[in-house]
């Protein structure tokens, strides 16, 4: 159930991010020490004060809500509306009645406050890769815009402005990652699979040339499927899953109608996150995600 009170009422708002943030204790956001005590408050914020360091601090100190003109019940709406209901930016410039200038900043700011998902792979693995439209939004160009009602075939580059994301799918945990890089080449592909528990692994891909040298390497058994020559899967040898995924990663990145590729990375996190909310109920996911920051 959608969390209305939350976005109707500041106080509430307040004892969530209080919830969330002191699970564990309060501790000084200055110098980590849990010595401190309450006082007084900040407008419906509580107020702290540390006795190692002296200082005062309140339950926004030190987070992306602090310093903001922004009321916090309409930071989060847009934060739940942006990971739920995949919200464009100019529909939330309406819904909370700010300029897009600043909603873009919060959202970018809240986007990179999220961590980078962690890979410990089990496998076996599938991997596969999508190009992507993300080229110069944004900042100033120093050649002209591209055409928007033409698209160049075959496979894109990163200067090309279609740079390569990788779709990691590890069956033995259930994990899906999302990962962009610069290139999608052997090193590359060697650096994402790095981190797994076991020495060998089983990779399933598709026949792009690059994952051959995979081959010659005994921390490696890759199988795969060549789809020009109409194979998609042979029996538990398939990328379809990492396939699953890609078309949910570009129905994502749509509303947003062309992101710079400097902002690429922190939109797939997000993207991340909002998986990670899927099965959650309202309020639960409005937690995590807010977690997600701290």
């Amino acid at each position: 159930m959608i969390p209305l009170d939350v976005f109707g009422s500041e106080s509430v708002a307040a004892d969530l991010l209080q919830q969330v943030r002191w699970r564990d204790g309060v501790t000084c956001p200055r110098c980590r020490s849990d010595r401190t005590v309450r006082n007084g408050s900040y407008r419906e914020f509580q107020r702290y004060l540390c006795k190692n360091c002296d200082r005062t601090f309140n339950d926004k100190t030190g987070t992306i809500f602090a310093h903001s003109k922004i009321a916090l019940r309409r930071w989060l709406f847009s934060i739940y509306a942006f990971l739920r209901f995949n919200t464009s930016l100019r529909q939330l410039q309406c819904e909370i009645d700010v300029t897009h200038k600043t909603i873009q900043r919060r959202i970018e700011r809240f986007a990179r406050a999220v961590d980078a998902p962690s890979l410990d792979l089990v496998g076996p693995v599938e991997i596969d890769e999508v190009y992507v439209n993300a080229g110069k939004k944004g900042r100033e160009r120093d050649q002209e815009s591209r055409s928007r009602g033409l698209s160049t075939r075959g496979r894109g580059s990163y200067d090309g402005d279609k740079p390569p994301v990788f779709i990691i799918a590890d069956r033995g945990t259930g994990q899906r990652y999302v990962i962009p890089a610069k290139a999608a080449d052997e090193s590359t592909i060697r650096l994402l699979l790095a981190d797994r528990k076991e020495e060998s692994i089983t990779v399933y891909t598709d026949g792009f040339r690059a994952y051959e040298p995979l081959e010659a390497d005994d921390a490696f058994d890759r199988e795969y499927v060549v789809h020009g020559d109409g194979e998609y899967a042979d029996e538990e040898v398939h990328v379809n899953t990492c396939e699953s995924h890609t078309s949910l990663t570009r129905r994502w990145l749509s509303p947003h109608r062309g992101i710079s590729k400097d902002k690429l990375t922190q939109y797939l996190r997000a993207f991340q996150l909002r998986r990670e909310l899927y099965r959650k109920p309202g309020r639960d996911a409005l937690k995590h995600a807010v977690q997600a920051t701290l």
